[in-house]
């Protein structure tokens, strides 16, 4: 199992032993993520580096290829590129996430397509070549990660979706486009509750490390349930309409934004209240050390390959090094 850390600012995750840095693509609440990622590439030697994940509606393709090309001058062969729909980058700005199309547009190409100029190799790195994931939460989405990319971003239980059925949505894809998935790579986004020995599921400092990470989730449903017309999850029925009352407070054409502004970072008044051991437990990988070592194991067994996890509070740097000499070490 290989690791990485999306966050939401720069710290020295190669030090720690990390294999990958992902750097969120928000534009209404976070630093640019290619500045970041462009010092992030100076300072470091051996930690892959990329957008987790660079957003489609907010860049047109050119200018993420030009980003990229100019981190691989950076860093060559240690960048990759990760593209999704947009959660918070496109909702803090009043819009809906882009649903992928069922299929691609085929790309531009020398020979017979669209002509493109020969980018400079002073300027633009193309080689060595960038890998591509594609963040997919849903079957269409996972299968375009398949035919197109090569590598997938998803959620895993009690969230997300099984390992061995992600993958398949991704062999679903790759057989419809004739292609093999050699080399593939699987990664998952999830919480990680680091417990320590004796200590409870919704301990105060449990609550404050990753209630924002929590919160995000129904962030994420509470958009979902209002777009779609569908009912809340299971997990989430017990807070609903507690939760829907915080939110309701706030004016129609403000609520867009007072929903994400504190995406992974703080709690809004009202919201430490419902975050109890259940949520926790249905939103994160819970346990001490050597429990989230089995955990990451049993992963690996079913096919994960890269688990990333999502940090953005003040204690950052001391929740990852907990759980680098926590977890990682143990590896």
């Amino acid at each position: 199992m290989q690791f990485g850390i999306c966050v939401m600012a720069d710290i020295d995750a190669e030090s720690l032993g990390y294999d990958s840095v992902w750097v969120t693509d928000s534009q209404m609440i976070f630093s640019d993520c290619y500045a970041v990622l462009a010092l992030a590439a100076r300072q470091t030697r051996r930690i892959r580096l990329g957008p987790g994940t660079a957003i489609c509606g907010t860049r047109i393709p050119p200018v993420h290829v030009a980003a990229m090309a100019t981190l691989n001058r950076l860093a060559p062969g240690r960048v990759h590129l990760g593209i999704g729909t947009g959660n918070t980058a496109m909702r803090t700005m009043g819009q809906r996430r882009r649903v992928p199309a069922r299929a691609g547009r085929p790309a531009a190409r020398r020979d017979g397509g669209l002509p493109l100029p020969r980018p400079r190799p002073s300027h633009l790195g193309l080689e060595p070549k960038i890998p591509l994931y594609v963040s997919g939460f849903g079957p269409r989405a996972m299968e375009l990660a398949g035919k197109h990319g090569d590598g997938l971003v998803f959620a895993i239980p009690p969230r997300g979706v099984a390992v061995a059925d992600a993958l398949g949505h991704a062999r679903e894809g790759a057989a419809r486009a004739g292609r093999a998935l050699d080399g593939f790579r699987s990664c998952a986004l999830t919480n990680v509750a680091l417990l320590e020995p004796g200590e409870p599921v919704d301990s105060p400092r449990v609550v404050r490390t990753v209630g924002p990470n929590v919160m995000a989730s129904v962030y994420y449903f509470y958009d979902e349930v209002q777009e779609r017309g569908i009912e809340p999850p299971e997990f989430l029925r017990p807070i609903w309409k507690r939760y829907c009352a915080l939110v309701e407070d706030t004016p129609a054409e403000y609520r867009h934004f007072r929903t994400h502004e504190f995406h992974y970072t703080y709690l809004h008044p009202g919201e430490v209240e419902l975050i109890d051991a259940g949520l926790i437990r249905a939103t994160c990988l819970v346990g001490t050390a050597e429990a989230l070592v089995e955990q990451v194991r049993e992963l690996e067994r079913q096919g994960l390959q890269d688990l990333m996890f999502a940090i953005g509070v003040d204690e950052k740097w001391r929740v990852a090094e907990a759980f680098a000499r926590g977890v990682i070490a143990r590896m």
